[in-house]
């Protein structure tokens, strides 16, 4: 396993500002983070509905060891809270997804989604601003055309660097149900757009309709016994497409054999063991998070106690299964009644697909080296969180005489999780967002 160590000095809160984990506001839990397809740049999006997006530092000769550093690059409000006057239903702020768009240009282009809009957001750079209008003042006040006598042309002249967010599309009014995940197609030219019970098409162009590509919702409401809970875009086929519900089943499906997609062209199931059934047993094996590895081939799934790879050619059983916390097996009960067992944890590959990274409770977030077997606990917390300190593992005692080094299971803080986390697409750069803290780390430095 990589040694990673703390990297940057700092614990980001939205807007920017370092914060006491014991004094901040429900607005500023940290609810996604994404790094773009370069990793130069970072965004996380929080319950408040903003979005701080990170850039890098770059190299110097005089710093080396500041290459790597993120530092505040633009904050913006990406969604405000509404009301459904139809529903009486109040609409929260909170960013549930963001994902970028390949860089095509000297702007940066990201999708945010709430419950029920997602919106395409322009991040660019201006350091020159226009003088010399001949109808309007320095001011921007419109002039007087009987006093204008001679005619000037205009000029560029310089300014400091300012960083601009702006709307350039609204995509609304598509989805009854809370929208729980958005996904890029390798096209670049469509995304979707997913909720309980639809997966919706849209065009990056077209904001007045999208396409319905999966309708699981029955005649009947009270015939319901699933719901989706995520979907993805295969990374190299525009046609393909994964999701996953909450009965702990992905479905595979290939745009080209119909214009609805409820028809799948693969399940992926792993058949029950009755042998281990017990009442938690529906509700653990949901899956919270669905992700095409880099190179296509395989799926990873995230349900309640593991993670699990899949082959896209054998369906019956996952090829590799990685235990998170089963730890937490004998106290679901407890779980259950904290609501803590409906948690939704992401996970995320490496660059090169050979490691995972999920999270866990206590602040733990956990690596599994899928060539080695070898896995690791890891905890983001200001106590270790010195400057270059290298992260030392940690272990978590489930009975008997505990170590020094160990922490027993009755002593965990179902207060502090990490759901969400993001890996840099080249380097061993992982970002893991704990309530309304940022922390980045990075592979152990010589």
């Amino acid at each position: 396993m990589k040694c990673f160590s703390r990297y940057l000095p700092y614990l980001f809160r939205p807007p920017s500002t370092i914060l006491s984990s014991t004094c901040h506001t429900e607005a500023d839990i940290i609810s996604t983070v994404e790094f773009n397809s370069t990793g130069e740049l970072l965004a996380t999006g929080d319950k408040g509905g903003r979005v701080v997006v990170f850039q890098r530092e770059q190299e110097s000769k005089s710093q080396p060891h500041r290459r790597g550093e993120y530092n505040v690059y633009s904050t913006f409000q990406s969604h405000e809270p509404e009301f459904d006057y139809l529903k009486s239903l109040e609409i929260e702020e909170k960013i549930n997804k963001i994902k970028w768009l390949p860089q095509q240009n000297a702007a940066y282009f990201l999708l945010s989604t709430n419950d029920k809009t997602v919106k395409l957001w322009k991040i660019s750079e201006r350091d020159k601003r226009p003088e010399g209008y001949n109808l309007k003042d320095e001011d921007g006040r419109i002039r007087d055309p009987s006093t204008i006598t001679s005619l000037r042309v205009p000029v560029l002249q310089p300014m400091d660097l300012m960083v601009e967010a702006t709307a350039r599309r609204i995509f609304s009014n598509a989805h009854t149900y809370h929208i729980n995940s958005i996904s890029v197609n390798s096209d670049l030219q469509t995304f979707i757009s997913t909720d309980d019970l639809r997966v919706n098409l849209w065009n990056l162009e077209i904001t007045d309709r999208s396409f319905n590509i999966v309708d699981i919702k029955p005649a009947n409401m009270e015939e319901l016994t699933e719901v989706i809970t995520s979907a993805e875009f295969h990374p190299q086929q525009c046609h393909t497409f994964a999701y996953s519900s909450s009965k702990g089943s992905i479905r595979l499906c290939d745009m080209r054999l119909a214009a609805l997609c409820d028809k799948h062209c693969k399940y992926f199931e792993e058949p029950e063991d009755p042998a281990t059934r017990s009442f938690f047993s529906e509700i653990i094996s949901s899956i919270s998070d669905v992700k095409f590895s880099h190179n296509g081939r395989y799926l990873m799934t995230r349900d309640y106690l593991t993670v699990k790879v899949w082959d896209l050619q054998m369906e019956n059983k996952p090829v590799e299964t990685y235990q998170v916390h089963d730890y937490l097996r004998g106290k679901l009960c407890s779980l259950y009644e904290n609501d803590c067992i409906f948690d939704k944890f992401e996970c995320v590959w490496n660059g090169s697909d050979s490691v995972i990274m999920t999270g866990s409770y206590n602040n733990f977030f956990r690596m599994f080296d899928r060539n080695t077997k070898r896995d690791v606990t890891l905890e983001a917390s200001r106590e270790n969180s010195k400057p270059r300190a290298i992260l030392k593992p940690r272990k978590v005692c489930v009975g008997g005489k505990r170590r020094k080094d160990e922490i027993s299971v009755d002593s965990l803080d179902f207060s502090k999780k990490i759901l969400h986390t993001t890996w840099h697409p080249h380097e061993n750069i992982i970002a893991v967002a704990a309530t309304n803290n940022l922390y980045i780390f990075q592979d152990k430095v010589n």
